[in-house]
């Protein structure tokens, strides 16, 4: 079992008026090479554009495996201008984890900072339009590609070259990938839905999603969030 990981970067962003006629956002972000303050809210310096979906105490630093963008460049040859790191809008690319490797509730040690792993990432149409290509979003959802999200459970210093650090695993029997696949599963059980539904180290936004998918009949219509 893989229990090291490498922080290759760490990206910052502010809002920004990116497409004519829809809300701004902070999905581009630049590099910095300088240790960063990490606060129950992510990095110093970072701030996201519409608060209600994004950012948060469970939704407070988005992590990418680097390992993925090989798989974009050969799936999307025609739209390659974002497939290296930092390109979808994360604040951290990191080489040594994937979503495999990884459980809800995993907490890491990196730098002076602790970190837990809270939900995956739940992508929208500004993926869409920050690529290039309108069936990026959908295609990191279809994959289980997604990166995930972090808490911070205790603040501090990070920089790019630390290790990330499995140092806890209080549910081994989610794995993050899985509960990922699961969470975008239109034909999902049931009862695992409701056991997710109860999951304390899962994002509380996840758990109230699982509530929903483990009522009988219950159908999400997720057109809106994926195409804008």
């Amino acid at each position: 079992m893989n229990t090291t990981a490498t922080i290759l970067g760490l990206f910052q962003g502010m809002p920004q008026q990116r497409w004519e006629a829809k809300a701004p956002s902070a999905i581009h972000k630049t590099r910095t090479e300088t240790p960063v303050e990490v606060t129950l809210t992510g990095l110093s310096g970072d701030r996201q554009a519409d608060t209600e979906v994004h950012g948060g105490p469970e939704k407070a630093l988005h992590i990418y495996p680097s390992e993925h963008y090989a798989h974009w460049l050969q799936e999307f040859p025609e739209t390659t201008q974002t497939f290296h790191s930092g390109g979808f809008g994360e604040n951290i690319s990191s080489s040594g984890f994937t979503e495999e490797d990884l459980c809800i509730g995993d907490i890491l040690a990196a730098g002076s900072v602790r970190l837990q792993v809270a939900q995956g990432r739940q992508p929208c149409w500004k993926l869409n339009l920050h690529t290039g290509n309108p069936a990026m979003a959908a295609s990191f959802q279809k994959t289980g590609r997604t990166g995930w999200y972090f808490r911070v459970l205790e603040t501090g210093k990070i920089v790019a070259g630390d290790d990330l650090r499995l140092v806890e695993r209080p549910c081994p029997e989610w794995n993050l990938r899985d509960v990922i696949l699961a969470r975008f599963n239109p034909r999902l059980d049931p009862d695992i839905a409701l056991a997710l539904s109860r999951l304390d180290q899962l994002a509380e936004p996840w758990r109230a999603s699982f509530a929903k998918k483990a009522s009988p009949g219950y159908q999400e219509d997720t057109s809106r969030r994926l195409k804008g």
